[in-house]
């Protein structure tokens, strides 16, 4: 009972981490004056072509980030639940 819950915490963690990313770059999420990476990446479109790096970089790090949160909820999955742990070689 407890493995679904946890794996569903990691998953609804990077979705929102998503979220709220997407809504500061919009422009309705956080003030613009406190630092996110939506607002990195929206106040960085206009050096899109002097400076790449100030768009890649947020995006890169949200990216692995999302990444990361499901990877842990995967491998929490394969631990926790007796079934993924039996057929996955027996810890």
């Amino acid at each position: 009972l407890m493995s679904p819950l946890i794996v569903q915490a990691t998953f609804t963690f990077a979705f929102s981490l998503l979220q709220i990313a997407s809504l500061d770059f919009l422009g309705v999420g956080v003030p613009p004056q406190i630092p996110s990476w939506g607002n990195m990446i929206s106040e960085g479109r206009i050096y899109i072509t002097r400076a790449p790096g100030v768009l890649l970089f947020p995006g890169v790090f949200i990216v692995l980030t999302v990444l990361a949160f499901n990877l842990v909820g995967d491998v929490l999955r394969d631990n926790l639940d007796p079934r993924f742990r039996d057929q996955f070689g027996g810890r």
